[in-house]
């Protein structure tokens, strides 16, 4: 079944972030693991833009996904910038957190986060970072 989604915006700061009103799935990863490619598969649809250059994603995507036969988008999947390896600026890169922690250790919609790991790159420090940093901020 084809879904419906629609591209929202793009925020680098947590005042822009959208209206909080439903529910989010965050996509997480290193750089080019495959974050946008993943949520263009779900929705069966290239609105997520892609790129063979690790680090493209410079902010938070936020799309709409709707289904057929429903009036209204139901959920919004967000597209973060990856960490590792990227080609970009260690100052673009220092400005990440001043965005994507508050988007995930404060943002009330924010549903279910899901950590991508290429299975052909053994296990990073960054992943097992990623992984402990969501586990201590998963409500108990």
């Amino acid at each position: 079944m084809r879904v419906f989604s629609r591209f929202m915006m793009s925020a680098s700061d947590a005042s822009r972030f959208p209206a909080p009103t439903l529910p989010e799935i965050a996509f997480l990863g290193r750089s080019n693991v495959g974050k946008s490619s993943v949520i263009n598969s779900l929705l069966g649809t290239k609105i997520a833009k892609t790129s063979s250059t690790p680090g493209r994603t410079r902010s938070i995507n936020f799309f709409e996904v709707r289904w057929p036969g429903k009036p209204q988008p139901e959920l919004v999947f967000t597209d973060l910038p990856g960490y590792g390896y990227a080609k970009i600026s260690r100052e673009v890169s220092q400005q990440w957190p001043t965005f994507i922690d508050p988007y995930l250790k404060e943002r009330p919609c924010l549903a279910l986060c899901v950590a991508l790991v290429d299975v052909n790159v053994p296990p990073q420090p960054g992943d097992k970072d990623l992984l402990d940093f969501l586990t201590g901020i998963a409500p108990l």
